[in-house]
């Protein structure tokens, strides 16, 4: 009996070596297939302006035909440095690095190995008139022509693609573009500060605040090594600690560095964090954001340029960029391709290679992002880069996801033909009805001290994704959070485009941020999935946000002139909430949420209308009761 398990145990050992062993290789194939099948070059190209750009190229090992180009310019670095460094995956997806591509990552201008001088969302100039006269246009025309003149083995065609501010330059390689430029796809690409990222609606977005030393550190030379600091809060409770910091201008401490290795700044002891300085600077749409958008310069994209924009539903970074850069591009591009891909994705979710597919704890199901990379991606830059580039893709102009459904659907445009308007009223009672009651007023009080969270965890985030599908029940039984819901539906309502909420408001104070919510009310017997259950979740009852958006109060008529409320006064708030595409299935209700703090998400709003909320005093943050009138009123899109 004792060899009898002497030989067991050896046995078990040997199986266990062989098994670790298969693995072991496994996953050094995979991490080696880039440095087995490509060829690693780094290099300079020169700008029109004598400023060198550091570029990484891969370069497939087999010579024997031809490859486009897939280039991505990036502020994040094209790491790793070092002829011998391999990055493990290269491309857009699997599928495009390994049916072999060409594949290029560039430090944009001022950013790591680069030289130069970086500017957050430099401005587009339309009619350069010298060599001095660069944008991101010039620069990615500039990259391109080096490009296709210089590798070996490229067949002249060139796809952008990005997500995040790599879709911003995506985006921006439109402009202007390069006659080898065939493809361009903005992923969750930028289109302006003021409504994407750090600002909504002239709202700050405070979640935002330790991302700002990523982009605003200063930096004088090229480096492979990080050269920024991202704040350490030294807590998990980041609602108490911007509760507890106060006004903004307490927050200055963390964006003073030591002063630079450079002779120009030998007299000064601190170095300020210039992004940090251009909000605090420039609080309202004033000339400075209205340069840096991008979207207002989609007007005359070539027609020899395929685009694709991606977005995903609950992306709680850059929702405006990508729905803004389609509808942009279409409008005024009518005879382009130009095709949307909508998503139930958080920030860039859909380039991941994770088959199951949740958003926070909430589960759409499985290999979206996987069928999406083989189906719809993967297609479209071969069909623009390696086969005939017509019009005939066989690609759907939008291709949509249901997040109520959980299905794909397929359209012509978007949003889709066949839709129309419905209003609904806040009426008393927290009824969300077809017609106007005579008029009331329902009031709340907005504790300055005690703003509504907007979220129920209690930690520290470099940046918000969760929070677009958490369970909304705690902000629903708070007495300044305002409810109106629907009747328990008998039929489906899919809502398919934007969402208009059209406030009447009156607050005793002089502003006011106004918060509006859409809500899906699942039954209390809905089914537990097992996904659900493995995320701690509990669907009965589950009050699920499908789309929100805030407006400051003082940019009401003007994001460039603000202007106070005449306390007690009813007065005009209209919020425009970006698209949906959800269907609120028969047995859920619709519910809307309208709050005035939403924190530590945005700032808190003092209430009492200031110039400039970065130099707020603590004196001005009063507690203030708000008013919502009953001819309020929210008009959807709805899919007929």
């Amino acid at each position: 009996m004792k060899h009898f398990f002497s030989r067991l145990l050896f046995i078990f050992f040997i199986s266990f070596l062989v098994i670790n062993c298969k693995k072991s290789n496994s996953e050094e194939k995979e991490i080696n297939y880039v440095q087995q099948n490509y060829d690693k070059i780094e290099t300079t190209i020169t700008m029109r302006d004598g400023v060198k750009l550091f570029t990484t190229i891969y370069s497939p090992k087999d010579k024997s035909v031809s490859y486009p180009i897939l280039l991505m310019r990036t502020p994040y670095s094209c790491s790793p440095y070092g002829q011998d460094k391999y990055r493990k995956n290269i491309g857009p997806n699997q599928h495009l690095m390994k049916e072999g591509n060409i594949i290029v990552y560039q430090d944009v201008r001022g950013r790591w190995m680069s030289e130069g001088t970086y500017d957050n969302m430099r401005a587009y100039i339309p009619n350069k008139k010298s060599k001095n006269d660069i944008d991101e246009s010039s620069d990615t025309y500039d990259t391109i022509d080096w490009l296709v003149k210089n590798v070996e083995n490229n067949n002249g065609k060139v796809g952008t693609w990005g997500i995040s501010y790599p879709g911003f330059y995506s985006t921006y390689s439109t402009i202007d573009a390069h006659p080898a430029l065939k493809a361009a796809s903005p992923q969750a690409c930028i289109g302006d500060f003021f409504f994407d990222d750090f600002h909504h609606n002239g709202a700050y977005l405070l979640s935002y605040f330790r991302a700002t030393a990523l982009f605003g550190t200063p930096k004088n030379k090229p480096t492979d090594t990080a050269w920024y600091k991202i704040p350490d809060l030294k807590t998990q409770d980041q609602y108490q600690f911007f509760l507890d910091a106060g006004p903004l201008s307490n927050l200055n401490k963390y964006f003073q560095y030591e002063k630079l290795d450079d002779p120009t700044l030998q007299n000064n002891d601190k170095v300020d964090d210039f992004f940090w300085e251009e909000l605090k600077e420039h609080p309202n749409y004033d000339t400075i954001w209205q340069s840096k958008g991008i979207i207002q310069h989609l007007k005359n994209i070539k027609s020899s340029v395929a685009t694709m924009i991606v977005g995903g539903e609950f992306d709680a970074e850059d929702l405006y960029g990508p729905l803004e850069t389609y509808k942009t591009i279409e409008k005024y591009n009518p005879d382009n391709y130009n095709t949307l891909v909508f998503g139930p994705w958080s920030h860039g979710q859909w380039a991941r290679t994770n088959p199951e597919n949740s958003v926070g704890n909430y589960y759409f199901g499985d290999s979206i992002s996987l069928k999406f990379q083989a189906q719809i991606e993967t297609k479209f830059f071969n069909h623009f880069l390696k086969g005939n580039g017509n019009k005939d893709s066989g690609l759907p102009e939008a291709y949509v996801f249901d997040s109520g459904k959980k299905e794909w659907n397929s359209y012509n445009s978007w949003p889709p033909e066949n839709t129309q308007k419905q209003t609904l009223y806040l009426s008393g009672n927290q009824k969300l009805t077809l017609t106007k009651e005579k008029e009331t007023g329902i009031t709340f009080v907005s504790d300055i001290k005690k703003p509504v969270p907007y979220s129920e965890d209690i930690k520290t985030v470099f940046t918000p994704k969760k929070y677009m599908t958490d369970d909304q029940r705690f902000a629903a039984r708070r007495s300044d959070v305002l409810i109106f819901e629907t009747d328990v539906l008998t039929e489906n309502l899919t809502l398919a485009g934007d969402i208009l909420a059209n406030l009447q408001v009156a607050t005793t104070g002089t502003d006011a941020d106004w918060i509006v919510k859409i809500i899906d009310i699942h039954p209390s017997d809905v089914e537990e999935t097992n996904e659900n259950i493995q995320n701690h979740l509990k669907l009965s009852n589950y009050h699920l946000m499908v789309r929100s958006e805030v407006m400051r109060g003082k940019f009401r008529n003007s994001f460039t002139h603000p202007e106070p409320f005449v306390p007690n006064k009813k007065t005009t708030v209209n919020i425009k909430l970006q698209d949906v595409y959800h269907t609120i299935k028969k047995g859920h209700k619709l519910q809307i949420q309208v709050q005035s703090t939403w924190f530590p998400l945005i700032d808190l709003n003092p209430q009492t209308y200031v110039d400039n909320i970065f130099k707020a005093k603590p004196e001005d943050f009063k507690t203030q009761t708000h008013t919502v009138f009953t001819s309020s009123n929210i008009e959807f899109t709805i899919l007929k």
